[in-house]
This record gives structure tokens, sequence and C-alpha cells, in this order.
């Protein structure tokens, strides 16, 4: 009876464990004295006022306190009553610890844990953007094994791999025409398949050459004449051990199977390219999953690994194409690649890498690139130094087969006596390693020459060049222009992503820029009195003509259809340009100088040809024909519309541009010389 019930306090006990202010009460909970205040007011906290003295007089009990502040946590928690209670009992009469330590530790082990779920969000995010942003991102080609296979002195251009990645094949000139070879890899052995007697293979915007599905056949493009003069495009082959060629895949010009074998992806020659899927055949009754728009191409099908896609180059020729995605059933297009430059030979080396070539908008190039085609960051694999012109890739993406070209670009002149025969092609010495885009005025010459890191214009004056107008990175847009009366010169650059019109004293000084709106492209030309530029720029898409005065004004549409390369007829009533591809070949058009359309006889050329140049008098044009890489000059009689072939170059000679003088007594030609070699890729399994 005499002891005391260990549940009551004694009284040095007591006196410790009460608190006699507001400011000990909100020390103690270690917040201020409004909060514990309003704690007591509105949720119950146990606090005691001293009887008969004023209601500012308070204490209160730390024990009291403490279970107060645990009941309040688990009740916030989803605990219940009952629960608090039984933690209360345990927590006062614990030996352990008193109850101001649990609280403590229950708040630091919250702090802990709100800390460690930041730090982790950081972590994941940091994650995320590295691996969005491809930081720890490798180059699929590095620590690859390369050796180079065919290095002849001609041309080998559009190296292609058979699906085990056994064979290589490649178009070649080593016998003179071009032809289609073939070599086993290792075997340093090379085989001419068709000897001459196949119709014309080369086209640069095409994966010309493939292989079958088994690997028995190599398939070529094929372009060549109808009975009755129509031309006829189709895929060819040829057996990989020898044969005679024969058609492959008739009305196709190029396809892709699916990995499985069982789908066929190919596109017609028709207008936008229409590129079908079949269940392994040509059907010209089918319906196209996807027709480009009139003036854009659609190149390069090819299945992805899965299947569930086909990608293809889409866009405006030459370089303002880019890779798509489109489902085999159709649908709407997807936008991969976002270069607008010259895209071409895509192929996968795994799941969700993509390769491809492409050129810089500026027009440098084109490179090697890659991307993932989920993250879509293009990564570019080649130095600047190095020019690649094809692409391929055996099935498993291990092996890849490229051509690496060395392009030499030359001027020959050539002259024209008073009965239109044209003498034998002379080389022009120039001091520059290059010389392309003749143009001819009253006893000089301008060209264009290229060093690693820009174009530039010289002029060559009896014999001694001199450069004109020339700026780091700028890519030239078309040829020079010059004006009738031959004082001054026009021309278009590529700098810093836009494309500008310049025009300049034809000795090179007062260089200034005319127009900086215009998405240029092609050949300029001056207006007959001087005062305004005609030229060519991409309208949504599509290029029209566009009229430039030179005092400043708005450029002013000209002519609202595909129009492309200029040229005013001498008495400048006239203006002829160039129209729309469709497949491989466009149309020669005219309109009036009021933009009006103009009867001239029916013109339909190869592309690869778009320059024109009238004789003096303005009767006759000159222009070149023939294949795609082998091309003469001929001259139509715009009164008769006869033809006439001036020259008969050898099938080495490929020429791409030329001009003849105002006084019609002399042409200058660019003969270009693609010295290519065909390069393997061996790249290390994972």
């Amino acid at each position: 009876m005499g002891e005391s019930s260990s549940r009551t306090p004694s009284s040095a006990n007591a006196i410790e464990d009460r608190l006699d202010s507001w400011k000990e009460i909100a020390a103690y909970l270690n917040r201020d004295v409004t909060t514990v205040q309003r704690w007591e007011k509105r949720e119950g906290m146990p606090v005691h006022r001293h009887v008969h003295e004023r209601m500012g007089s308070v204490y209160a009990s730390r024990t009291e306190l403490n279970t107060w502040v645990s009941q309040r946590a688990h009740l916030e928690n989803g605990g219940s009553v009952s629960d608090v209670q039984s933690e209360v009992i345990d927590a006062e009469f614990s030996p352990e610890s008193p109850a101001p330590t649990r609280t403590h530790s229950i708040s630091k082990w919250k702090l802990t844990l709100s800390f460690t779920a930041a730090i982790l969000a950081v972590v994941l995010a940091v994650v995320v953007w590295l691996d969005r942003t491809e930081y720890f991102w490798r180059s699929p080609i590095a620590n690859a094994r390369s050796q180079t296979i065919a290095d002849s002195a001609g041309i080998e251009q559009e190296a292609a791999v058979s699906r085990d990645g056994q064979f290589v094949a490649f178009l070649s000139d080593r016998d003179g025409p071009m032809d289609v070879w073939v070599t086993q890899i290792g075997s340093g052995e090379f085989h001419n398949l068709t000897r001459g007697n196949a119709p014309e293979m080369a086209n640069p915007l095409l994966r010309t050459l493939g292989f079958s599905r088994d690997g028995s056949m190599v398939t070529f493009w094929a372009r060549r004449q109808g009975e009755s003069g129509e031309t006829n495009i189709d895929t060819w082959a040829v057996p990989t051990l020898g044969g005679p060629p024969r058609p492959y895949l008739k009305g196709a010009a190029e396809f892709d199977w699916s990995h499985d074998g069982s789908r066929l992806a190919y596109h017609t020659p028709g207008t936008g390219d229409p590129l079908f899927v079949t269940e392994g055949t040509v059907q010209p009754q089918a319906k196209p999953i996807f027709t480009a728009s009139a003036g854009m191409h659609s190149h390069f099908p090819l299945w992805s690994p899965d299947s569930k896609f086909i990608y293809f180059v889409e866009g405006t020729l030459p370089d303002k194409l880019d890779i798509w995605r489109i489902r085999p059933e159709g649908g709407r297009p997807e936008r991969i690649t976002s270069h607008s430059g010259n895209v071409t030979h895509p192929v996968f080396v795994d799941r969700r890498t993509l390769m491809y070539l492409a050129s810089d908008p500026d027009g440098a190039g084109p490179w090697l690139y890659s991307l993932d085609v989920e993250r879509r960051i293009p990564h570019r694999l080649t130095s600047a130094l190095e020019r690649y012109t094809s692409l391929a890739a055996s099935e498993d993406g291990r092996r890849l087969v490229l051509t690496l070209a060395t392009p030499k670009r030359t001027l020959f002149r050539l002259g024209i006596d008073d009965s239109l025969r044209v003498t034998p092609a002379t080389a022009i010495s120039l001091t520059t390693s290059t010389g392309f885009s003749p143009r001819l005025g009253a006893n000089y010459l301008l060209y264009v020459s290229t060093s690693t890191d820009r174009e530039s214009i010289w002029k060559l004056v009896g014999g001694a060049a001199t450069e004109l107008w020339g700026a780091q990175g700028a890519q030239m847009r078309g040829s020079p222009a010059i004006s009738r009366d031959g004082r001054q010169v026009a021309f278009s650059v590529r700098e810093d992503g836009r494309t500008l019109l310049y025009a300049m004293q034809a000795d090179g000084t007062n260089a200034h820029l005319v127009s900086s709106s215009l998405d240029l492209e092609g050949d300029p030309a001056w207006s007959p009195d001087g005062n305004s530029i005609i030229c060519a720029a991409t309208d949504h898409g599509v290029p029209h003509l566009f009229l430039v005065p030179l005092d400043g004004r708005s450029p002013i549409t000209f002519v609202n259809e595909y129009s492309i390369d200029p040229v005013w007829s001498p008495d400048g009533s006239v203006v002829i340009y160039s129209g729309a591809d469709v497949g491989t070949t466009f149309s020669v058009k005219a309109v009036t100088r009021d933009a009006k359309p103009y009867a001239s006889p029916e013109l339909t050329l190869t592309r690869g040809a778009r320059h024109l140049s009238f004789l003096p008098g303005g009767q006759s044009l000159v222009f070149l024909r023939g294949e795609i890489q082998h091309k003469n000059l001929f001259l139509l009689d715009l009164k008769t519309g006869s033809e006439r072939q001036l020259t008969n170059f050898p099938l080495d000679f490929d020429i791409r541009d030329f001009d003849i003088s105002p006084d019609g007594r002399e042409i200058v030609v660019e003969r270009v010389q693609e010295r290519s070699d065909v390069v393997l890729l061996d790249l290390p399994r994972e």
C-alpha cells in the first residue's frame, strides 16, 4: 500500500515533464508559437491553463504531447484509433527510449525517403535525357574492317551485295561499254556478265543493281527504246554464274523483297513513282499505296527488318530529298530525316539502325550517315574528304559495300563552221584543279571551280584565269549567267543554309545581293533589258520561275507550273524552260515574254541534260540528247522541228553541261570522269 504505482510519475519527473509557456511548447515541437496555438484550437492538442490566472498562462505535459503527436501522425497515415492507443501505451512504458526520440526518428525517416526519391527522380531524368540525345551513341562502323575489292582505272559504280554477303556486283566500263560485273568476295576474280548485250543501265538517282532473293540472279535497272520509239523501263536480270540477260520485273523501276521473301515492294517510272506492294509479282492493275506529288519523286523502296514499314526517299530531284516510311497497307507517310539534300541508298544494319548517303543543304557530300529510326538523330560517319555514290548491305547488316568516288571535271572547246559542222574537242588548260558550269561571254569564259570547302567563279581571258567571286562554305546552285551586253554576271549560291541571288560586274567588282527570300534552284537568266533576273525557286515543294527585279522590288511569279533552267531567245520574245521529270525524261516548254503559253516543237529529253542554248538568230536550239550518262549535242530547227546530231563523243566522254559563244562560233563542254572504287566494310559482331 505504501509503494507508488509504476504508472504515477514522481514529483521530480512531473516537473521535468512540464512545459510552462507557449514558447517552451513551440520549442519542444520545433514549431512557432502561432502554429502550436492553432493546433490547440483546431486539433485538440493537450494544453492546460492555470486556474484564476489569465488565459495566456498555460502549461503542457511532454508525455501528453508525445501521445498526441503519435496519434496525429498515425491517423494521417491511415491507421485506426485503436492502433494509435496501442502504439501510445507501448511507447509510454517502453524501457528503450522516450516518445520524443521516436517522433524525431519518424521525421528523420520521412526526410530520408523524400531525399532518396528526389535523387532517384533526378537520376532517372538524366538517364532518359542521355538515352534520347544518344549521349552514349557509338558509330556502327567503329572497328569495322575495310578493304578495297575493285579499283580499276575506269568507272565502278552502283555496287550491290547478295543477301548472304558472298557476292558483290557493280557497273563498270572495264571492257568499254557499261556492263554488269560480279565477284565472289575473297576470290580476286571478276566476271563481265552482260558483255555489252544489255540495255542502258546507268542511273545514279536509283538503286540500279541488286540480287534476287536466293542470290542466283543479279538484277539491274534497264532503259530501252520500244519498237514505236517509246521509252520502256524495266528490271532485268542475269545469272550470277553467267548466262544471257532477260526481263525480271516488267514495268518496275526499283524493288525490294520483304525479309521472308513473301511480299514485293516496287515502284514504276510513272508520274510520282507510284509505290506498290504485292504478293511477289508486278500487277499492272494494282492500286499504289503511295504516289508522290507531281514534279516530285519517290525512290529506293526498302522493307524494315520486321516488315512493318516500307522506307523510301521522297522529294524534289536532285537535292531536296529525305527518307520517309509508310505501312505496307498504305496510309499517311511519316518523315524520318530532315536533310533536304541529296539523300540516297538507305539500308538497315539491324532492326533500328538505318544507314544511308546524304549531302548537306549546301551541297557538300554525299557522306555516310546512320540513324536510329525511333530516336531519329542523324550521325555523319565519314569525313569531308570522302564522297560516296552508292551503299548496299547484306541481309544481316554485317557486310556493307560502298562506292567511293573521285570525280574529275574538265572543260573542252569545239569550233562551229558556217555549215554547222563541229570540230574535234580540245582540252582547255586551267590553272585551277577543276572546271565546270561553263558560260561564254564575248572573248572570255566563266566557269566554276571547287576546293575543299568553297566554290568560286573564275574568268579565263587569253589563257589567264582570275577569280571573280568566292566565299568560305559557299556552294553554287547553278551556272553563272552573263547578261546580253556581257557586262554583268548573275549567280546563286547556298550559304549558311540560305540560297542567295547575287549580281556583279563581269570583272568581279560591285558584287551585291539581289534576293535572299527565294529557295533557288537551277540556272538563272538575265532579262533582255538587263533590269531583272529570271530564276527558279521552290514553292510548296515545286520549282517555279520568278522574275526578280534589280531595283529591290519583290520577286514576281512568272510561270506557275513546274519550271526550271530558263533561257531567253535572242530577240527576247520567248523563254524556253524545262518541265517536270516523268520517269527519266522531261519535256521542254516555252512561254512568251508575257508568260503566255508558246507553241514550240515537241522536245523530250533525258534527265541530266537540262541546259539549252540558242544559236544567233534564234531559229535553232542546241541541246544534249542521249543516255543518262552519255549524251551528244543536237540541233533543233524551231521552224521545221527537225533534229541534227552535232557531235559523236566516245562512250567514256560524259558531258554534263555546255554553252555557245554569243557569235555562235564556239562551244565549250564540261566533261565528267567518274573514278570510283568498290569498298567492303565488315562490321564487328556484338
